[in-house]
């Protein structure tokens, strides 16, 4: 959509995160996020912040790989987290106006990413919140994009969700899923188990496995619970 305030919807999640983590004891910041590669919540943050930061310093060589993230995470291993945060604040404020004109795919990765990982946070603190967001309807639009071009010509996928009903692919719809826009996001990501997706209310075929992206794929084996 063309009236999206990018700036806006990053800059709501920044704040979000922040207004969780700032003020955490030692312990809570060393929680394992379940949903990531065994990232701590500071490391999560320092990610994030890690983003920003390599933008603004034009460190994008292996950008989004998994190299170039830890490398964001290590160097910010130690740092305190009021440190991380104005960090991410200080590099935001210069990234923040330059997302609009991104690459496309660049920017609903960048911010795909940053939806991603507010979760990631909010589900190892056993936070739940913050589901119907600007922040998550954009991520949804992008992902399900994704979606339909997996899809293909194997058949449409209709998903009722939580503010409407979205057909994907081509053709009419061998399947109807119901669930929320949340968990859409969550299970493209690979952040739900084939095994969850396949317990959402299904009509016709259950076909799990497009509903996660290729890149995410396989998903996790174990049911995350959030």
């Amino acid at each position: 959509m063309t009236d999206t305030d990018h700036a806006a919807v990053y800059r709501s999640i920044r704040a979000r995160v922040t207004d969780l983590v700032r003020d955490l004891p030692d312990e809570e910041l060393d929680r394992i996020a379940p949903a990531t590669p065994s990232w701590r919540v500071r490391d999560v943050v320092a990610h994030l912040a890690g983003n920003t930061a390599d933008i603004v310093a034009g460190n994008l060589e292996g950008v989004a790989s998994d190299p170039w993230t830890q490398a964001q995470v290590d160097a910010r291993s130690t740092t305190p987290i009021v440190d991380v945060l104005d960090e991410w604040a200080r590099c935001s404020a210069v990234v923040e106006p330059l997302i609009a004109g991104m690459d496309p795919m660049m920017r609903a990765m960048f911010l795909t990413d940053a939806v991603t990982h507010e979760h990631d946070v909010r589900g190892a603190l056993g936070i739940p919140g913050a589901r119907d967001t600007d922040a998550v309807d954009y991520a949804f639009r992008g992902v399900t994009r994704g979606i339909g071009a997996q899809l293909g010509d194997t058949g449409a996928l209709r998903i009722v969700h939580d503010d409407g009903a979205i057909v994907l692919g081509e053709g009419e719809p061998r399947s109807v899923v119901t669930t929320s826009r949340f968990e859409v996001v969550r299970a493209a990501v690979g952040r739900r188990s084939y095994a969850q997706i396949e317990a959402w209310s299904w009509e016709g075929a259950t076909r799990a496995q497009v509903l996660v992206l290729g890149r995410f794929t396989p998903p996790r084996l174990s049911e995350l619970e959030e």
